[in-house]
């Protein structure tokens, strides 16, 4: 089964669930701890597998490729550092602290 058929038979299952909840709640009323607290995760569930269903459809998109850059293995130019001090050891002329 595709990601999309799975998705589709839990939110099947949940409907079933929540319709079930809903009954349940009317013959035992709202009011107790417990039926709140399922009410709660039903809730949460619902949620949950819309969150599920959002990842699932961005993530069938296809993704760009991030343009690759080529870095050549040839040594830089020791030029490009002469006017600069060896970091951590301090100037050339001067000894470090």
């Amino acid at each position: 089964m595709s990601v999309h058929e799975e998705l589709t038979t839990v939110q099947r299952c949940l409907d079933d669930l929540i319709r079930s909840v809903g009954r349940l709640e009317k013959q035992m009323g709202s009011g107790g701890l417990e039926m709140r607290r399922v009410r709660a995760d039903t809730n949460h569930l619902r949620e949950s597998v819309a969150l599920l269903r959002e990842t699932a459809t961005a993530g069938t998109a296809p993704q760009k490729r991030p343009d690759l850059v080529t870095i050549s293995d040839t040594p830089y130019d020791p030029s490009l550092w002469v006017d600069t001090d060896d970091e951590g050891l301090g100037a050339r002329d001067r000894r470090a602290p």
